[in-house]
Parts: C-alpha cells; sequence; structure tokens
C-alpha cells in the first residue's frame, strides 16, 4: 500500500544521536522525537520515494533501490561513502558498502530508517483521513489481515500496489 519510501543521512560525527536503532524496535513516540533530533544534527538528511505505480512497473526490489537512488541524489551534500542497509545497493555514483542488518548496526543507516518510516506513516495517516474505513492509520498498510479484510470489503484505492496479490486478486474479480 503506498510508496516505498527511503531516506539517506549524514550524521555529524560532533552532534551524536543517542538511541539509534531499527525504526521498528522503537515507539512511534521515540521515532517522532528521533526523527526531529536527526533533522535537526545531521550535516544532511533527505527523504524519496517510489510510487505505487512504479512498484507496480519494476517491482517492490527495484522501486526501493530507485527511492535510495533519489534519496541520495537528493542530499544537499554529497556523500564521500554510502553503507546501506541489506544486500542490494542502488544505482548511485558514490561507492558504498551494503550492511545486513545495518539499520541494527550503523547509526547512519538507524536514522534513515528513522526518517523514512516517520514519513511513511504520516502519509498514512493522511491517507486515512482521506479513505475513512481502510484504518490506514492502524496498519499503516502493512499488509495485515484486517488490511486484507479492509480491500476486500471496501475496494481498491489509487494508492494500492496493483501487484500486491490481495489486489490483483480483487481486481481479477
Amino acid at each position: 500500500m503506498g510508496p516505498v519510501v527511503a531516506a539517506a543521512v549524514i550524521l555529524d560525527a560532533e552532534l551524536p544521536i543517542a538511541g539509534l536503532t531499527d525504526s521498528k524496535k522503537l515507539s512511534e513516540k521515540k521515532r517522532d522525537a528521533l526523527a526531529k533530533e536527526i533533522k535537526s544534527k545531521a550535516k544532511a538528511w533527505a527523504i524519496a520515494r517510489a510510487e505505487p505505480s512504479e512498484i507496480d512497473s519494476i517491482n517492490i526490489l527495484q522501486a526501493s533501490l530507485l527511492a535510495m537512488q533519489r534519496a541520495v541524489e537528493s542530499l544537499s551534500v554529497q556523500a564521500t561513502w554510502l553503507k546501506v542497509d541489506g544486500n542490494q545497493y542502488p544505482p548511485v555514483e558514490c561507492l558504498g558498502e551494503t550492511i545486513i542488518q545495518g539499520d541494527l548496526l550503523v547509526a547512519e543507516i538507524s536514522a534513515a530508517s528513522i526518517l523514512a518510516k516517520v514519513y511513511r506513516d504520516k502519509e498514512m495517516l493522511t491517507l486515512d483521513a482521506l479513505y475513512p474505513g481502510y484504518e490506514f492509520a492502524k496498519h499503516k498498510g502493512y499488509p495485515t489481515k484486517r488490511h486484507k479484510e479492509k480491500i476486500q470489503a471496501l475496494g481498491v484505492t489509487e494508492f494500492h500496489r496493483r501487484s500486491f496479490a490481495p489486489v490483483k486478486l480483487l481486481l481479477k474479480q
């Protein structure tokens, strides 16, 4: 449901941020507070996205890499070495490395994951207001049982990914 969101962050070693970790391990309140701190202390940060139509066209992995590329290219300060969560490297000019579970191990990756999750969750709150009944504020667009039930009951919005199996099945009916 919705876009895939990625962020890129260049932290300032002289302004450390305590509590950075995998965004999914933090409460919403803690993520929001850390997102504000990251934005105020980082040397540079950027958030980018790939739209549902792009996900449907090129697949979720390629769309994730595209969102990462857009985030890196949007930084106000050029990165000199990238650290990327996972095992896939985005198509960018900058050299770097991939790190499995990087959001747990590397402060910059943790910071980027927090910014991306806070941004996407806020978008889901906006969509919740625009599309009452889908409960986007509760499941945040993730493929929970409740989300699948809501799609079945209320239909597909323009924000639903057509390549998502339950949506694809519903559209065939």
